[in-house]
């Protein structure tokens, strides 16, 4: 898509969807997050969802002719439509139409980095746009053509003369190909749980300064720059899931893992295309889900990110509500606030990443203890185990060995209980 591409955006409200102004706003943003000018919208209160246009056909008319007057170049639906809802709307609207989910989908194949990441949005992209090839011809032949120019032929045009079952073939040639990484990433995973280490995954929705967080923690305890993820003020910046371990001075290590930010309606096949990168979230032994607190909606956000966890089957998981940005609703001097299990923390400033690290040690302490332990010179590799997975307090060089003061796991006290003292 191009900067210079005018849109017009239509909802229709039937009454039924509490976060409909959230949506349609929404959808703004996922259209600027796609460059384009957002020029108007329309919204049509309805009763039911017209099965041939998905709005009144009088309505259809008034949509035509308010694009035709602002010179919108393409109008985006607020919601799926059915194929032939879309093919309908093409012939009557004469002009580009997309849905929501087109347009989620649009952003995420321009933004995955990852051969992974890149293989589930192919794969999701294809299921959702095979069955509405015909009625997408506009909008997708727009795609690397200039903007307005609806002679030059763009990459979604060349799709439509494809053969369908060419894509078909493909289809399952990538399918095939994600099965493979993906169990490339588990076997990864079956190391990182033989460590040892706690997992921890960050959640929420999108643009609630996920990344941000991680990369303040790397930053104060891990010092390590390079190993920092992409954070910018947008819809869907990473797509990516990245682990990396963090250590506090005298805490536990615990693996951080940076998610798929959540949004309202995030199409089902997307969903089901990240399952496998989304599993980081449901095998963690804790949650963080990430709240921006100065946004106006985010009880509406917290709502549809427990609905998404519970949906994946991670609504099982300790959980901690971060509230971020609270230095934009509360002076940073009154910051951090701890109740319970909700902290309010500024990610971007730093502050407040002390008492998270002691939270998530306080959750996760019910499989923790401290122990003594008197480890002879010759059993080195017990005394870096127990650095590698816990906290030494307290460390003394004695005749008969090292003598340490350590937190871990209760699993590795049992481990080593040869050298309890």
């Amino acid at each position: 898509m191009n900067l210079e591409d005018k849109v017009l955006l239509v909802g229709a409200d039937t009454g039924e969807n509490i976060n409909f102004e959230l949506s349609m706003e929404e959808l703004g943003k996922l259209a600027e997050a796609c460059n384009m000018q957002v020029v108007g919208s329309v919204v049509q209160k309805v009763w039911d969802i017209n099965k041939a246009y998905y709005i009144g056909t009088g309505k259809v008319a008034e949509v035509k002719e308010l694009a035709a007057s602002l010179e919108a170049d393409m109008v985006i639906f607020d919601n799926a439509l059915s194929p032939s809802q879309l093919a309908n709307l093409q012939d009557a609207l004469d002009i580009a139409v997309m849905d929501r989910t087109t347009l989620i989908l649009e952003i995420f194949s321009s933004r995955a980095k990852s051969r992974e990441a890149k293989l589930q949005v192919e794969v999701a992209r294809l299921q959702y746009l095979l069955p509405r090839l015909t009625g997408l011809g506009k909008a997708l032949s727009r795609q690397g053509g200039a903007s307005g120019s609806k002679s030059s032929k763009g990459a979604g045009e060349k799709k439509l003369e494809l053969d369908r079952r060419y894509l078909e073939r493909r289809l399952n040639e990538m399918r095939r190909e994600l099965k493979e990484v993906v169990n490339q990433r588990q076997t990864q995973r079956k190391l990182r749980d033989k460590s040892g280490i706690a997992r921890v995954a960050l959640v929420g929705y999108t643009n609630a300064g996920k990344s941000t967080l991680m990369n303040s923690m790397l930053k104060k305890y891990e010092k390590e720059e390079e190993k920092q993820v992409f954070a910018k003020d947008m819809l869907f910046a990473t797509l990516d899931t990245t682990v990396r371990k963090i250590q506090a001075p005298d805490r536990m290590p615990v693996l951080l893992s940076d998610t798929v930010g959540f949004i309202h309606e995030l199409p089902h096949n997307l969903v089901e295309a990240f399952k496998s990168t989304l599993e980081e979230a449901v095998q963690a032994d804790l949650l963080l889900q990430v709240v921006d607190v100065s946004d106006i909606n985010h009880k509406e956000q917290i709502e549809v990110t427990n609905h998404t966890l519970a949906e994946l089957g991670a609504g099982h998981i300790p959980l901690i509500y971060v509230y971020n940005k609270a230095d934009c609703v509360v002076p940073t001097e009154n910051l951090p606030k701890v109740q319970e299990d909700k902290i309010y923390i500024s990610a971007k400033e730093g502050v407040g990443l002390d008492e998270l690290m002691e939270l998530i040690e306080n959750r996760l302490s019910g499989g923790y203890c401290d122990c003594s332990m008197l480890v002879p010179y010759n059993r080195g590799d017990v005394v870096g185990d127990l650095e590698t997975k816990g906290a030494i307090r307290k460390r003394e060089y004695l005749e008969e060995g090292t003598k340490i003061t350590v937190h871990c796991t209760k699993k590795d006290a049992g481990k080593y209980k040869e050298f309890l003292i």
